[in-house]
């Protein structure tokens, strides 16, 4: 390899690098502002849109997974300035982990079909979904280990259904900010 490439190759790594702090930033910042409702929330699943969206599928991944792994190791990225092992094993844990579930997917709808808007819309709505699921999943087993049985309806009204509609309102913000934010990136 000659030295050219040797320089643009270093310079994309460096690139990579730095764009995967700017996104581990704004999943870390939108995860610690809290809307008061009857169900409060979080920005994290808009930054984690957001960062797929203007990022890509495999910067935006590799972000959201930095995330998870800094939040897991006890460094207080989550929500309500909390980290460590015990809130990624615990009864809300499998959501965080489902993030990386919905860059996967974001990943691999892109690579199959492109980065039309509809396809990246789609890919966000299929791992939302498969977020969800992932992490109900994971409530129910970690809640019935230590409480008791709980049923699956309970479970997604609590988990779930309160959710949908915001989680949706991020989705559309971040498509419309990724849009303009985006080229000024390229």
């Amino acid at each position: 390899m000659n030295k050219v490439n040797t320089q643009r190759l270093q310079k994309s790594k460096t690139l990579d690098l730095v764009y995967a702090a700017i996104g581990v930033t704004l999943i870390t910042i939108c995860s610690w502002i809290n809307i008061p409702m009857a169900v409060p929330f979080t920005l994290q699943t808009f930054a984690v849109f957001a960062v797929l969206l203007i990022l890509g599928g495999e910067r935006g991944t590799i972000a959201t997974l930095i995330y998870v792994l800094m939040g897991a190791i006890g460094i207080p990225v989550f929500a309500g300035f909390s980290g460590g092992l015990g809130i990624v094993l615990g009864s809300t844990g499998g959501y965080i982990v489902g993030f990386i579930f919905m860059g996967l997917i974001f990943i691999a709808m892109t690579k199959a079909f492109g980065n039309k808007a509809v396809v990246e819309i789609a890919a966000l709505l299929i791992g939302l979904f498969v977020c969800y699921a992932f992490g109900t999943a994971w409530f129910m087993y970690v809640y019935m280990r230590e409480t008791g049985e709980v049923g699956l309806f309970t479970v997604l009204t609590w988990c779930v259904f309160p959710f949908i509609l915001p989680d949706l309102a991020k989705m559309a913000i971040a498509v419309i900010i990724s849009r303009r934010v985006k080229p000024l990136i390229r």
